[in-house]
């Protein structure tokens, strides 16, 4: 599953926030029983959010006899339990357990087949799920009774992590495998998707449709998953395989744009991993108010609505690319080889995650793939918050806890290392011993340093301990001096953090212009000293230049070799760190100025052009008189539209007047970011013309980079005509505001909004705030969402009293009263 996760820079405190809880000892399952096959018949009561449901589980005891069967079955009404042949079985049901008496004592390798009645009711079940709410339910009815205008009526599921018991009865636990089959009947006008291949399709009397799917092969119950809705299915292959993307049909003309890649990465991950996809179809679904990012169901991925992007995002780059190829992954790690403990699901999600680096580095190169890696590095790193979790962890209070940025993050880059450290050769033959070992079995990250070990031959226990079972990251501090009587250059490396780590180090000496690699080894101790042998004086010492060990580092670099170490360094991340600290000085320097103007202008990599626009001071004179014609013809030259629009917010805040005709020109671009960037723009000396490009959008679904702009704009202009869109924008805007201004700007949009009879506005504030709280909470932000949502019930209580006739208001103030209530 990719949790997408929030990092709101404006209001967090930094400090150890939901450390690693060492008081709940989470074991594996035990498995008494054993799933073999599970068989269900469903049909839907849409408006009522219900679900009618047979199930034949068949099963056999895992070891040791046994005469009795749990089963997990959460918010259901048990009509009927039987064996097979109809023969009455005594049970209990509470506690969302069915405990079963058998009708005999079963032995190992004995099967017996149960078979329930019984009726799904989700909206009874309140269970922790993603982003901390209580909202796992298992199954979801979207737009249920069609009283959203511009919402399709969907149903989907999500049974990550132990939510498939919402809907059918089962051993709801990652350590089972079960092949299974469902009779789906559903309203003929709408399609259906589940695991494995549709089978056949039955019309009947009633106006329904019957639709039969079959998946042979094993796998978790989490991994089950239904899909109903209006759907365009667009088809494309890998080899013979089928590869299908069920989208809304409005994006239809688009999907393959947006998810074309898909078979292009199924032949990839097929050779790199030298083990070709395992299953028999692969087909992606997007479905809407989705309570995650995606989930890798097999062979049926489900993708949160923001998969789907029109031409105008899609020219700035597929922003769920990356997410594409996650999902997919995980139908080798995850769906294939499965975590068999939430413990463990570091052999699910991290490899999922780096598969986004594989991804990027195969398609577009390295440079790309490392602008990813550190977007990693940077959510893992950012507010300190995780830094003593381990990344396996047999102790946290709740398994939703499991999917953060360690499992996700921190799992990755560990990951990257190890590959480094292995080679290529044989980290990737060690998966495929990994994955052929364990396929279509529960596993865990001992398995995988078994098959590394017996492929290279190397120890890899002082790997895993420190970084699979131990926590934190090396905080070094680098120190280094020459001997020129012995030709030394003489390194110590100051490790400041507990415990301490062993690890290999890169170290590049640049002498003439030309770089030599050199790897020490650093041993757990406080203080590592190497010396390095040199021929000319070096000009630069670059230690960790790919940024391959995760690490924070401290070096006493001067100016003048964060200059020479952009303009000679091939790696991305020397690059970066240079022009980070080039841009500190660029007032004061420069040297350091003419280099990161060198950088907008000639880099190879478009985001290091991005990245060097970004940073210029535009509030200094003299950066502006230098860097004002280097930005015009970036905006006019540049072919990557998202340089284009970084070009166009700085040249907004050299002189937004003077440049008001060419944002007017350039706000036709197909792109959305420069769109967005144009809105922005003419806020600053020309609103009628903002408002004139918003009003000219047609697109309802633009993203959030065009949302935010037009968001903005109208609250701005409190064109109250567009309340709906500022609704949607106006807590993200407000953690962004750049002044107390533009923050009051939007408290008081707030305030109108809680103040009148504005159901779709009021509806999206309270999904908004909670999403965000649930993300938050602890933090200094959280209390201001919290108090929000206190006022805005105030206001909306006020508005009622004032009108005690209307029915609407008082549904808003039970709206906003049910989103406290998740907040507690």
């Amino acid at each position: 599953m990719k949790k997408r996760f929030l990092f709101i820079v404006f209001f967090i405190t930094l400090g150890i926030f939901n450390a690693q809880d060492y008081s709940n000892y989470q074991p594996s399952a035990t498995m008494i029983n054993d799933l073999v096959h599970t068989k269900l018949k469903v049909s839907f009561d849409i408006p009522n959010e219900k679900m009618a449901g047979e199930a034949w589980i068949t099963l056999e005891p895992h070891f040791y006899p046994t005469d009795s069967l749990s089963l997990d079955a959460k918010g259901m009404e048990i009509l009927k339990v039987t064996l097979e042949n109809g023969k009455d079985l005594k049970y209990t049901y509470q506690n969302s357990k069915i405990k079963i008496s058998l009708d005999k004592l079963y032995k190992k390798n004995e099967l017996y087949t149960v078979y329930i009645k019984y009726i799904a009711i989700p909206s009874s079940v309140s269970q922790k799920g993603s982003g901390a709410i209580n909202d796992a339910k298992g199954l979801y009815f979207i737009n249920p009774r069609g009283e959203e205008e511009d919402k399709p009526t969907q149903i989907w599921t999500q049974g990550e992590t132990e939510s498939s018991s919402c809907w059918f009865p089962t051993i709801d636990k990652t350590n089972q495998k079960t092949s299974e089959e469902i009779y789906m009947t559903v309203p003929d006008k709408y399609v259906t998707l589940s695991n494995g291949l549709l089978k056949s399709q039955i019309k009947n009397s009633d106006g329904t449709r019957t639709d039969y799917w079959k998946f042979d092969k094993k796998h978790a119950p989490y991994l089950f998953f239904m899909g109903v809705g209006d759907f365009a299915i667009v088809k494309d292959k890998w080899k013979n395989i089928p590869v299908e993307y069920y989208v809304e049909k409005e994006y239809e003309p688009y999907a393959k744009q947006i998810f074309g890649d898909t078979p292009d990465m199924i032949d990839f991950f097929s050779n790199l991993l030298n083990y070709p996809y395992p299953w028999e179809k692969y087909s992606q679904m997007v479905g809407r108010d989705y309570v995650s990012g995606a989930m890798e169901n097999t062979t049926a991925t489900l993708h949160m609505e923001k998969a789907q992007q029109k031409p105008g995002q899609l020219i700035d780059g597929n922003l769920w690319e990356t997410t594409i190829a996650h999902e997919l992954f995980h139908h080798w790690f995850g769906d294939l080889a499965t975590s068999e403990s939430w413990s463990n699901l570091t052999v699910n999600e991290s490899f999922a995650n780096y598969s986004e680096y594989l991804w990027l580095e195969h398609k577009y190169g390295k440079d790309k793939a490392e602008e990813h890696k550190q977007e990693e590095k940077d959510g893992y790193m950012y507010g300190k918050i995780d830094f003593d979790k381990d990344l396996v962890r047999f102790h946290y209070k709740d398994r939703e806890d499991m999917f953060d940025a360690v499992t996700y993050n921190k799992g990755g880059l560990i990951l990257h290392m190890l590959r480094k450290y292995l080679g290529d050769d044989a980290f990737f033959t060690g998966l495929n011993k990994y994955l052929k070992n364990n396929e279509y079995k529960a596993t865990e990250a001992h398995h995988l340093r078994l098959a590394l070990e017996e492929v290279s031959g190397k120890d890899l226990n002082w790997f895993f301990n420190q970084w699979y079972y131990g926590n934190g990251h090396p905080k070094l501090k680098a120190t280094y001096s020459l001997d020129e009587s012995k030709k030394l250059i003489k390194i110590e490396i100051l490790q400041t953090q507990e415990p301490k780590f062993q690890f290999p180090l890169d170290i590049d000496v640049y002498e003439n212009g030309k770089s030599t690699k050199h790897q020490v080894w650093a041993k757990a101790i406080e203080n590592n000293s190497f010396e390095i042998p040199y021929k000319s004086i070096p000009q630069l010492v670059n230690i960790n230049p790919d940024d391959i060990l995760l690490c924070e580092i401290i070096e006493d670099k001067t100016t003048d070799q964060y200059i020479f170490q952009y303009k000679n360094t091939p790696e991305y991340h020397s690059k970066i760190e240079a022009i980070n600290k080039l841009a500190d000085v660029q007032i004061s320097n420069k040297k350091a100025l003419e280099t990161l103007l060198q950088a907008i202008t000639t880099d190879k990599y478009e985001g290091i052009r991005k990245l060097a626009i970004s940073k210029l001071d535009e509030t200094n004179p003299t950066v502006k008189q230098k860097s004002a014609s280097i930005l015009e013809k970036v905006l006019n030259t540049e072919t990557q539209t998202p340089v284009q629009a970084e070009a166009i917010k700085q040249l907004a805040n050299i002189d937004a007047a003077k440049y008001s005709k060419t944002f007017i020109k350039f706000s036709s671009s197909k792109s959305y970011s420069v769109k967005a960037a144009c809105i922005e723009a003419l806020l600053q000396t020309n609103k009628e013309a903002a408002l004139e490009i918003i009003n000219n959008i047609d697109d309802k679904n633009p993203g959030d980079i065009l949302m935010n702009a037009m968001a903005k704009a109208v609250i701005i202009a409190q064109d109250y005509s567009k309340i709906n869109l500022i609704s949607k924008r106006l807590v993200p805007l407000l953690f962004t505001a750049q002044s107390q201004e533009e923050a009051n700007t939007y408290f008081s949009a707030f305030k109108d909004i809680m103040s009148g009879d504005y159901p779709m506005a009021t509806k999206n504030l309270v999904n908004s705030i909670v999403k965000i709280y649930l993300q938050v909470k602890g933090y200094n932000s959280g209390e201001i969402l919290l108090e929000m949502m206190q006022n805005g019930l105030q206001l909306k209580q006020q508005a009622s009293t004032a009108n005690p006739t209307n029915e609407a208001l008082q549904k808003q103030m039970k709206l906003i009263t049910e989103g406290l209530n998740k907040m507690k």
